[in-house]
C-alpha cells in the first residue's frame, strides 16, 4: 500500500529530519581532507576510504561521524579497530563479485554498488542480504524506476550517486513518487520542486528513511542551486 505523504499541512512540534538535511555527501581521499570541508546543514557524513583510517588519527575524532568505503578486506579485527568507528559501509563490487558481497559482514550498515547487471535484481538480492543497494549514475529512466519499486518499502533504503543537482532533484522526486504510488517515471523525466518544497516535515523524513544519501562531487554547489530551486536543509 502506497505511504501518504500529505502536502501542505502544518509541521509537527517533533520536527523530523527535513528533506534535503545531510543528504549529500562526497567521497574523500583522507580523513583530514573530510575534515576540512565546508559543513553546511545539508552535507551528511563524508565517505573515507577504510585503509586511511588509523588509530593515531582517531584518537582526537571520536565523535566524527563518517562512511567507511571498503577498500581493503572487512577484516573483523581490523574493523573494529577503526577510529573513528563508521556509522555505515560503504562497497563498490563488479556483477561477477556479487554473491562475495552479498556475504560481507560489516557491524553497521552496508550500501553496494554495483557496476553492471539488472539494477532492480540486484537490488532485490542486496535487500535480502540486509544490505542497502547503491543506484549508480547513468541507468535509464526505467530502470531507475524498477528499482525503486523494489526500494520504496524495504528496510534498507538505498544511496544513489548524482552528476548534479538536477540528478539529485530527479531522485527525490521519484523517491516520492515511488512512496505515493505515482508514476515515477514521469517524476524522473520532470521533477517538481514545488512539491517537494510542499512536503509537511513526517513526509519528508518518510522519503529520508528511504533515500539515505545522495553522492556527489560538489556537495557545496549542488546545496546552492538547490536552495535556488526553493530546497533548502532547514
Amino acid at each position: 500500500m502506497p505511504i501518504p505523504l500529505t502536502l501542505g499541512m502544518p509541521p509537527s512540534r517533533e520536527e523530523p529530519r527535513g528533506l534535503l538535511t545531510a543528504l549529500l555527501t562526497r567521497r574523500h581521499p583522507t580523513l583530514a581532507d573530510a575534515l576540512a570541508a565546508p559543513a553546511l546543514d545539508a552535507i551528511g557524513d563524508p565517505v573515507v576510504p577504510v585503509s586511511t583510517l588509523t588509530e593515531a588519527l582517531g584518537e582526537t575524532t571520536g565523535a566524527v561521524r563518517i562512511v567507511g568505503e571498503l577498500d581493503v578486506a572487512p577484516d573483523a579485527e581490523r574493523l573494529a579497530s577503526l577510529r573513528p568507528v563508521p556509522v555505515r559501509y560503504q562497497l563498490d563490487c563488479t556483477a561477477a563479485d556479487l554473491d562475495d558481497a552479498l556475504a560481507v559482514a560489516v557491524p553497521a550498515p552496508l550500501t553496494v554498488y554495483v557496476d553492471a547487471g539488472d539494477l532492480p535484481v540486484t537490488a532485490r538480492a542486496l535487500v535480502g542480504a540486509g544490505h542497502s543497494p547503491g543506484l549508480p549514475t547513468g541507468r535509464d529512466v526505467g530502470e531507475i524506476a524498477d528499482f525503486l519499486s523494489v526500494l520504496a518499502h524495504a528496510g534498507t533504503g538505498y544511496a544513489a550517486r548524482a552528476r548534479d543537482a538536477d540528478e539529485v532533484l530527479a531522485l527525490l522526486a521519484a523517491t516520492v513518487a515511488a512512496l505515493r504510488g505515482d508514476d515515477v517515471r514521469a517524476a524522473l523525466a520532470a521533477p517538481d520542486p514545488g512539491r517537494l518544497t510542499a512536503l509537511i516535515p513526517e513526509a519528508a523524513a518518510a522519503v529520508r528513511e528511504i533515500l539515505l544519501a545522495v553522492e556527489v562531487d560538489d556537495p557545496a554547489g549542488v546545496a546552492r542551486d538547490l536552495a535556488a530551486l526553493g530546497l533548502a536543509a532547514r
